[in-house]
């Protein structure tokens, strides 16, 4: 039972393409991680949310005051601002006039 020469094609295609975007996103993944590491070193702490995610948490805080988990997105999100209002440079592309426009919770 041989596999044609297309068969053979499609599966080295396959495993190609598998293994280039695993590796890739094993690339980015690291290159990011470094620049964390970078970022953590030289300030001692580095923006834990984007500015989609803050507003995400933000907007889940404001529509469920009375959960249970509510106090500790809270305190997350408060210590965000209170920690991009510290440093110099973000991880996350956040612009300064973003920064400036937030408030604690």
């Amino acid at each position: 039972m041989a596999l044609s020469t297309s068969t053979w094609i499609v599966m080295f295609g396959a495993i190609i393409v598998l293994w280039g975007t695993a590796v890739w996103a094993l690339v980015r993944s690291l290159r990011d991680e470094d620049e964390k590491l970078e970022l953590l070193d030289e300030q001692g702490e580095i923006d834990t949310y984007s500015p989609r995610s803050l507003t995400e948490l933000r907007e889940w805080i404001r529509a469920n005051p009375g959960d249970k988990h509510a106090d500790e997105a809270r305190d997350r999100y408060n210590e965000c601002v209170e920690t991009l209002r510290r440093i110099d440079t973000t991880f996350y592309d956040w612009d300064r006039s973003e920064i400036d426009s937030l408030e604690k919770l």
